[in-house]
């Protein structure tokens, strides 16, 4: 599967601009042939977030008509960032993933919302999964801030995702623990991680890009330019997946049963309470 990364600066507060700018990068980016074209978090407004009355997109209408009709004349995949949207009186930070026909495959609204960029003070959080197919390819998304969360990501992974697409606005000044995370998320989902960030400024941060693919031992196959607007393609192996989980099967050996404080508690009052008889059933 070949994949193209836009990783583009992003007009702090200005749709017109940001939409005017990712159907010129879609057109560019169509020209290395890619099955998957990705963008990054946010696009349309970056974090104006108290400007998202005004700014944000009604229904994700302009941003759906965009990139439906993008994807079936162009018949490409679209993991197409995220948007500002508006609707029913709150605002969602959300992914909108199209198929080569231009059909909605995937919506998924941010479920952690980042407080140290006040996102938890103007955004709802989602409350969904994401699951989709690309040729037949199963894959899931996450946005940004939620690769910090591994049991979110392995809720994710363990429906047999082969990719885990990452969009995000992530600052410079945390880059580092940028390439970590996404390396563990590779690791230990045993999963290719495709991972778009932004360049540029707004009027708090200075994005630097250091966009990524990963495959599932934690090497990186691509490394985009940091600082710097562009297209940056690779194809991935996606027989590495099957090769990695079945020389190390993580997946098969999990024990989910011992991993809530839930299950841990119904196991200790069965085994304490009701008696060992019982406790050999739990």
């Amino acid at each position: 599967m070949r994949v193209s990364l836009i990783q583009m600066a992003v007009s702090f507060g200005r749709p017109q601009e940001n939409f005017a700018r990712v159907l010129q990068l879609l057109n560019q980016a169509v020209q290395e042939e890619p099955d998957v074209i990705v963008l990054p978090e946010m696009w349309n407004t970056g974090y104006a977030l108290s400007d998202l009355a005004q700014l944000s997109d009604k229904e994700g209408q302009k941003t759906q008509e965009l990139l439906s009709q993008f994807a079936r004349e162009h018949k490409v995949a679209l993991v197409a960032g995220s948007v500002a949207v508006q609707e029913a009186g709150q605002f969602f930070n959300r992914t909108y993933v199209y198929g080569k026909d231009g059909q909605l495959l995937s919506s998924y609204d941010k479920v952690h919302l980042f407080g140290l960029m006040a996102e938890d003070q103007y955004l709802t959080a989602g409350q969904q999964e994401s699951h989709f197919e690309l040729a037949g390819v199963k894959a899931s998304n996450v946005i940004c801030y939620d690769i910090r969360f591994p049991e979110w990501l392995r809720t994710l992974m363990a429906d047999g995702a082969q990719i885990l697409f990452v969009v995000a606005e992530w600052p410079q000044d945390r880059m580092e623990q940028w390439e970590i995370l996404l390396k563990a998320r590779a690791v230990e989902n045993q999963t290719f991680v495709v991972a778009v960030n932004r360049v540029g400024d707004d009027p708090d941060n200075h994005f630097n890009g250091h966009s990524l693919i990963i495959n599932p031992l934690g090497q990186v196959i691509l490394q985009a330019s940091d600082d710097q607007e562009g297209i940056f393609t690779a194809d991935l192996d996606l027989t590495q997946v099957d090769q990695t989980r079945g020389h190390i099967p993580v997946f098969d050996d999990r024990k989910p049963e011992l991993y809530h404080w839930g299950g841990r508690y119904e196991i200790w009052r069965i085994a304490i309470i009701e008696g060992p008889a019982q406790a050999i059933f739990c």
